[in-house]
Formats: C-alpha cells, structure tokens, sequence
C-alpha cells in the first residue's frame, strides 16, 4: 500500500455570503481582548467599523494596528507586537490580504514565545502553541487564513523569509466573499494568479515515500491524496471564475467561486508545499518590486513545461479540470493544460515574460543562484533543480521561449534528468 493522507488546518472554517457576522461569537468565545492587524485601507473603511462593531457588542475589547504594509516587513512584527503586550490580548485577528494575516500569525508567535522573527525563520522552530489566530481574508488569492507560513521581508536577506510551524496555523478562518466584492481588476489578477499557482505547485509537487516520521520532519510533505482533492477543487474554481470576476468585479457568482479556490490552495499548498515558481520569484519581485502574484503568474507556465515530463499524469488531469476534452492523450492533454493556464493569465493582464516585469538582462544567472537559496521550495518541485537548470527556466521565462524548456533532460547536467514520480 503507498496512497498516503496528510492535511492540517484551522478548528474551524466558516464559508460563505455574510459568515463575518459570526466574528464577534467566534472571537469572544477565544477571549475577550483581541488585536486587530490590517492596512491602513481596509482599516479606513465602512466594512471594518462594522466588524469592530461587531467584537465590541460581543463584549470584545479591541486594539487595531492598522499599518500593515505589503510584503510585511520584518520591522512591523515587532513593532505591533510592543504595542500589543500593553494590552495583554487573548486572540489576534488578521483582517485583510495575506499580509494582515502573515502579521497577525507573526505577532502571536512573538506574543506568545518572546525574542525576535529572526528566531523563529525556518521550520518548526516555534516551540509550543501560540495565541489563538482569527483569520477574516478580504482578498482571494494567498490562503493564509489556513496556512502554517508566514511570509515576512527582511531587509538583511535578499528573498523574502518564512516562519513555518503547525503553530501558526488559525483557530478560525472566516472567509466571506462579500469582502471582495469591488476589489480592482489588478489585485483580482494578482490575488487570482497566486492562488492558480497555489493549486498547481501543489498538484504537481514532489511525492515522498510514505513514512510514518514524514508529517512530523517536514512542514510541507509534498503531493498526497488529500491535498490533491483541495487542488482541483481549486484548479476548478479559480479557472472557471478568474476572469469573471476580473473583468465584472462585483459578479457575486465569481468572487463566491475565487475565494473558495483561493482557501483550497491555502489546503492545498499549506501541508504539500509550493516548488521552483515561488523559489524563483523571491529574487524576481527582489529585484523589480513587483507583486508575489503577478510574478509567480509569470513563471507558472515555464515551471509547467520544465516539469511536464515528470507530471504529464498530473498534467492531464488539470486541463480536463479546467474544460479539456477528455478525448485527447495524456500527452496533449499535458500540453492543453500549460496552454490553458498560459491563456487565462494573459487574459487577466499577468505579463508572459520577466523582461515585461523589468528583470534585466545581465540579473538572470543572480536570480537562479538566489532562487537555489530558497532550500524548501526546490526540493519540493518534481523535478530536481540545480543552479544551471533554474537559469535554464528563468531564461526562457525572460524571453518567452516555451519551447526551449522542451530540451532540457537531454544533457548532461544530473539534475536536469527525468525523475518520473520523483518518489
């Protein structure tokens, strides 16, 4: 027997048109002193007066840090964490994109374990549980609100740093796409495209020999039975309502189909992992400070073509999960699917290309060695990596030449073989 299940998520999960009402009985019932984190927009409007209104009738005191930036910066989490310990909080809730939620997991480890961010990079390297974590998204892209990561900028390292631990994962996630409903047809490309590459990364993922020990030596385990269910699902959603609700930003029916994707990526990628397109747009948005979104949209394809030899199987069933005809080969199948995700990005505005992000010219050797770096993420793709085989795919990425990622397994270099099922 080899099928192995592993999945790890919140206590709960409330899905659906108007579950924030449920905030204040959810956040009560963990304490009655809660922080908020979330950006200064969401924080200005009329949703979010509400929602306070909300935890304040329920009896909830209320603290709100309302500067989160993009990206969080490492700074932040100790800054929100100081000011928070005044008030001594018994839950923090994280109100808005990924980054208030990557916030508010950071700020409960510090307020639970002390020290710095920088004593918690890497993973299970939280000692113990942390402050319950009450998770309202107001995008549909990251699925942080069920994840174990946080996502942090420290501006002494050149890519972005991660907190990785079960630890870190919510009490609760209450996730209502009513919050999206308007959001700009560039975040809904960006929030969209993330979650897409979520699904796939994770679908298409490493599969490591069943073990006992393996849930317990790693955060991410790679593909299993159970995470594959929450990536179609995904795959499914975001590819019938992506440009629906990018070009109709109020279509309930999309918003509904994108957030509920968005959170099966967050299933998906929080216990199988994500592979070589996040490793490599670390250095990217680095470099040309562009969205994680849109760079990791940009890549997708690429990484799907330098994969497809190992995960044709995978492959296939995606583009029947995204409308293909069930008539054709696995291999053609294999190849709709690259297609079919290439199409319905650039449908949404993501660029094809790096050079369309502004990664010059003489950077890309740079970006394969950063990309290396990122350790979790390249032994977690399909096929094995090296540094002369990342600057293969981020070459071909920079000029838009698919096809030239068709060669790659022919030479010489160890790491560019075919791995099959990588087991």
């Amino acid at each position: 027997m080899s099928m192995l299940g592993v999945l790890r998520g919140p206590q709960q999960v409330l899905f659906g048109a108007g579950q924030r009402h449920a905030l204040g009985a959810v956040t009560a019932a963990l304490g009655s002193r809660a922080l908020i984190c979330t950006d200064a927009r969401f924080g200005a409007t009329a949703e979010f007066a509400g929602l306070v209104r909300l935890l304040e009738e329920a009896g909830v005191h209320v603290t709100t840090y309302a500067e989160v930036l993009p990206d969080v910066p490492v700074h932040q989490v100790s800054e929100c964490a100081e000011l928070a310990a005044r008030m001594a909080p018994e839950v923090v809730i994280g109100m808005g994109g990924g980054s208030c939620l990557d916030l508010a997991k950071a700020v409960a480890v510090l307020l639970t374990h002390g020290g710095q961010p920088s004593d918690y990079y890497g993973e299970f390297r939280v000692p113990g549980p942390v402050l319950p974590v009450v998770a309202l998204p107001t995008t549909a892209g990251t699925g942080s609100e069920v994840t174990p990561v946080a996502v942090l900028t420290d501006p002494s390292r050149v890519s972005k740093v991660g907190i990785s631990s079960p630890y870190l994962i919510p009490h609760a996630a209450i996730c209502d796409p009513e919050l999206t409903l308007g959001c700009p047809p560039g975040l809904t490309a960006s929030a969209g495209a993330d979650a897409l590459s979520h699904v796939i990364e994770a679908f298409t993922a490493v599969r490591r020999p069943v073990s006992a020990e393996l849930a317990t030596e790693r955060v991410f385990v790679g593909k299993n039975e159970l995470t594959d269910t929450f990536a179609l699902l995904g795959v499914r959603l975001i590819a019938g309502s992506l440009h629906r609700a990018w070009s109709s930003p109020d279509d309930v029916g999309a918003r509904e189909a994108m957030m509920l994707g968005a959170t099966a990526g967050g299933f998906a990628l929080g216990t199988a992992g994500t592979a070589a397109a996040h490793a490599i747009q670390y250095p990217v948005g680095a470099l040309t400070h562009t969205p994680h979104g849109i760079g990791v949209g940009a890549l997708l394809p690429y990484v799907m073509e330098f994969n497809r030899p190992a995960r044709i199987p995978e492959l296939a069933v995606i583009a029947l999960a995204m409308g293909a005809s069930a008539d054709a080969s696995p291999e053609d199948l294999a190849d709709q699917a690259i297609d079919r995700v290439a199409t319905l990005l650039a449908s949404v505005g993501v660029p094809s290309t790096l050079a369309e992000l502004g990664l010059p010219q003489d950077r890309l050797r740079w970006t394969a060695e950063q990309a290396m770096g990122a350790e979790r993420l390249v032994a977690n793709n399909p096929r094995p990596l090296d540094v002369d085989a990342l600057e293969h795919i981020v070459r071909a990425a920079h000029s838009g030449d698919r096809a030239a990622l068709r060669d790659v397994g022919t030479g010489s270099t160890p790491a560019l073989a075919v791995t099959g099922d990588a087991r």
